[in-house]
C-alpha cells in the first residue's frame, strides 16, 4: 500500500470517527438539560416537604428526635457513578473524593472506618472501587433513562431499607457529582440520620398570613413525610449525578472533537503533499519517457 493510500485510509477513519463524537456530543448535550430539568422540577416538591416537617416538627417542642446526638455505629454509603465510559474522570473523581473525605486513613489497605457497608452504583464506578481494594458489599446500574429514575429510587429505598433492618444501618451518606458552570463537581450529603432540630429551629417564613394546621396523627403525618423526604433527596442525587456525567461526556466530546479536527487537518496537508509529489513523478516520468523515445527518433532518422 502506497503513503498515499495510508494517509486516505486514515482521513476516512478520522472523519467517521469526528461523525461519531458529533453524535455523541449531541446526545449528550441533550441528556444533560433533561436531567437538570428533572431535578429542577423537584426543588418545589422539595419546599413543599420541607415546609411540611417544619409544621409538624413546630408542635414537638419536648421531644427533639435529633437532640440526642448518637455517634452511628453502622454507616451505609452509597457511591454514584455512570455505567457508560468516555465520561472524563467523572467516575475518578467520584471515588477519589470518597475514599479521601472518609476512609483516607485506610485508604492503603482498602478497608472502611468502623461498620461501614458500601454500595456502588455504575459499572465504571464498580470496576475502579474494586481497584481501590475496597469491598463492595452491593451493586446496581444506573438508570437509563428519565423514566427509570423512579422505580430505581423505590428499589434504593428497599435496599436502605433492609441494611437498617438486618445491620442496624443508622447512617446513610451520598456520594455523587453535581453539575456547575464550569463542569462538574463531587459532593457529599448524609440523609439519614435527618437533622430534625435543625428544621424545628428554621422556622420557614410563611408567604400568607394563615398559620398552617393538620388534622391526621402527627407520628402518621410525619413518617409520610419523612418517606417522601428520602424519595427527593435520592432522586435529585440520581439525577443530578447523571447530569453531571453527560455534562463531562460533552466536555470530553469536545476535546476528542478539536484533537480529531486537528488531526485531520494535518493528515490532509500531508495527503496533499504527498498527492503532489506523486503527480508531480509521474509527470517526470512521463517526460523522462517522451525526451527518450523523441531522442530515439532523431537517433533513427540521423541514420
Amino acid at each position: 500500500m502506497s503513503k498515499v493510500e495510508s494517509l486516505q485510509r486514515q482521513i476516512n477513519s478520522g472523519e467517521d470517527l469526528s461523525s461519531i463524537v458529533r453524535t455523541m456530543k449531541a446526545l449528550a448535550a441533550t441528556s444533560v438539560r433533561q436531567y437538570e430539568k428533572a431535578a429542577e422540577s423537584l426543588d418545589d416538591y422539595y419546599h413543599t416537604v420541607e415546609l411540611g416537617l417544619s409544621v409538624v416538627l413546630s408542635g414537638r417542642t419536648e421531644q427533639k428526635p435529633s437532640a440526642r446526638k448518637r455517634k452511628a455505629t453502622s454507616q451505609l454509603l452509597l457511591v454514584f457513578g455512570s455505567d457508560h465510559g468516555l465520561a472524563g474522570r467523572f467516575n475518578e473523581q467520584i471515588v477519589s473524593y470518597a475514599i479521601e473525605e472518609y476512609w483516607q486513613d485506610n485508604s492503603e489497605t482498602g478497608s472502611m472506618p468502623g461498620n461501614s457497608h458500601l454500595i456502588a452504583i455504575g459499572e465504571q464506578v464498580i470496576t475502579r472501587i474494586s481497584a481501590s481494594r475496597t469491598t463492595i458489599d452491593a451493586s446496581f446500574n444506573m438508570p437509563s433513562s428519565i423514566n427509570a429514575i423512579t422505580p430505581f429510587i423505590q428499589q434504593l429505598l428497599e435496599e436502605i431499607e433492609r441494611w437498617q433492618n438486618s445491620s442496624g444501618v443508622e447512617k446513610v451518606i451520598l456520594f455523587y457529582n453535581r453539575p456547575h458552570t464550569s463542569g462538574f463537581s463531587p459532593r457529599a450529603e448524609t440523609i439519614i440520620p435527618v437533622d430534625l432540630s435543625k428544621l424545628q429551629e428554621e422556622r420557614i417564613k410563611w408567604s400568607s398570613r394563615s398559620l398552617p394546621t393538620y388534622t391526621m396523627p402527627a407520628e402518621q403525618l410525619l413518617s409520610s413525610l419523612l418517606r417522601q423526604y428520602f424519595f427527593v433527596s435520592l432522586y435529585r442525587a440520581c439525577a443530578l449525578s447523571l447530569a453531571a456525567e453527560n455534562t463531562s461526556r460533552l466536555a470530553a466530546m469536545q476535546a476528542a472533537e478539536k484533537n480529531i479536527d486537528e488531526r485531520l487537518v494535518e493528515l490532509k496537508t500531508s495527503y496533499q503533499h504527498e498527492r503532489q509529489a506523486a503527480i508531480t513523478e509521474e509527470l517526470l516520468d512521463i517526460i523522462s519517457g517522451f525526451k527518450a523515445v523523441s531522442g530515439s527518433k532523431k537517433n533513427k532518422q540521423k541514420l
